[in-house]
């Protein structure tokens, strides 16, 4: 059973300067909730005990979010009376939610560093590796998804979707293989951002992966072979696992939708589209777009 899960959160999130000089990108409210708690709530919903966070100097208020609510503020909400009860529960709720680790991030720039600084705290087990800024809204949810994927096959999956749009190609990396079911490929190839014309499939690796332990030996690995001032991928290690015939799916994370909150235009429609099922605000924000579509 897998019930370890890593998420890297230590870049700089520059396409969101100035906003983000003093706040994590991963800490941008969906409405009002950080971006980085939605990924949170879906890896404990799918039974994950530890979570593992790998930050930089500068993500304490990442810490601070998922800590106990400081005295200052319990007090505040008590004195809210019955109004602000159901704020403390929330905050309450948010520190209990999982065991929260934080390693610093050390080592060449890319994202196959934060999983060889955690290898002492993961050890020999499988487990989740997430990003911190983007999410699948799905039923079952893709870690649910992926996780069954796992129990059946027991090797490292990769979360996909399938897409659709010209630009994407050249987004994501894509997965080449042969179906072994509808919606999972037994990978041969990985190719990042190949373009329409020379992509091996539709199927584009994001949002969540499965890794087993065996991960770490390839990254060091792949770290050996670096040259001074080359970046760590992980794709670097799993073209060398795919090399020694180590085998890797490619898992459609089916009946969801996927929000890339890393970049400007797809973090706001994120917010607006959260804010418009909202129950308490959803009619009247509705309503003000409405209004300003018409001003127009």
């Amino acid at each position: 059973m897998i019930t370890k899960a890593v998420i890297p959160a230590a870049g700089f999130g520059t396409r969101f300067l100035p906003q983000t000089k003093a706040i994590p990108k991963e800490m941008l409210p969906i409405v009002d909730k950080p971006v980085i708690q939605y990924v949170v709530e879906e890896l404990v919903d799918a039974g994950i005990k530890d979570i593992i966070m790998v930050t930089g100097y500068h993500k304490r208020t990442i810490e601070d979010h998922f800590d106990i609510p400081n005295y200052d503020l319990v007090e505040n909400l008590k004195l809210g009376g019955a109004k602000k009860a159901p704020l403390l529960k929330e905050l309450e709720k948010i520190s209990k939610l999982a065991n929260f680790v934080y390693v610093r991030q050390k080592g060449p720039y890319g994202n196959g560093t934060p999983l060889l600084n955690v290898r002492h705290v993961i050890g020999n087990e499988p487990f989740i590796y997430a990003w911190s800024d983007d999410f699948i809204v799905a039923k079952p949810s893709r870690f649910k998804q992926l996780l069954s994927a796992y129990e059946k096959y027991h090797c490292t999956c990769l979360g996909s979707i399938r897409v659709s749009k010209d630009e994407d190609y050249s987004r994501y990396g894509f997965a080449g293989g042969k179906a072994i079911e509808p919606g999972i490929l037994d990978v041969d190839k990985i190719i990042e951002k190949p373009g329409k014309d020379k992509a091996p499939s539709d199927l584009a690796n994001v949002s969540g992966f499965i890794f087993t332990p065996e991960i770490f030996d390839y990254l060091a690995k792949a770290q050996a072979q670096l040259s001074p001032g080359q970046e760590l991928w992980y794709n670097d290690a799993l073209k060398l696992m795919l090399n020694d015939k180590k085998r890797i799916l490619a898992v459609e994370i089916k009946g969801g939708k996927y929000y890339d909150t890393g970049n400007k235009l797809d973090y706001l429609k994120t917010v607006i589209e959260f804010a418009l099922k909202r129950d308490d605000l959803g009619a009247e924000f509705k309503a003000y777009l409405h209004g300003l579509e018409t001003a127009d």
